[in-house]
């Protein structure tokens, strides 16, 4: 079982400028900060944003990338939306992903350091405001 995962930054600023309005997109909320970290969840922190404590120069990884659950696929277009309005940019726009599954609707984007994140869902179709679909 994965207890959190984290990610390097170079700037805790402009991450959390990135990272605050997303993770309260998905109902993670911001549970402890400071000048090097910003660590998010719903009641433990299982994603944070840190500064490399070596003091090396972060860098992402190649491959590598964090996919969180959303609860619907409007939900996965304005995670897309967000991460592009704060700094990220465009590694796979919403849309289905057939070749995983027939339901798998996800976005890609690269924060501002370049690590790269998902928000997917397996809603089947459009809920339209009749509940989740």
């Amino acid at each position: 079982m994965i207890h959190h995962v984290s990610v390097g930054t170079n700037d805790i600023k402009r991450a959390r400028a990135f990272y605050d309005p997303l993770m309260a997109l998905i109902g993670f909320r911001l549970l402890k900060a400071s000048d090097g970290a910003a660590h998010y969840g719903a009641s433990d922190i299982v994603f944070s944003v840190e500064t490399p404590t070596d003091g090396r120069t972060a860098t992402p990884g190649n491959g590598v990338h964090i996919a969180f659950q959303a609860p619907d696929r409007e939900t996965v277009r304005r995670f897309f939306e967000i991460g592009r309005a704060n700094g990220g940019a465009d590694e796979g726009a919403p849309g289905l992903r057939e070749n995983y599954n027939a339901n798998y609707y996800a976005a890609f984007v690269r924060d501002p350091d370049g690590n790269k994140i998902e928000a997917v869902t397996y809603t089947a179709r459009e809920s339209f405001g009749l509940g989740r679909g």
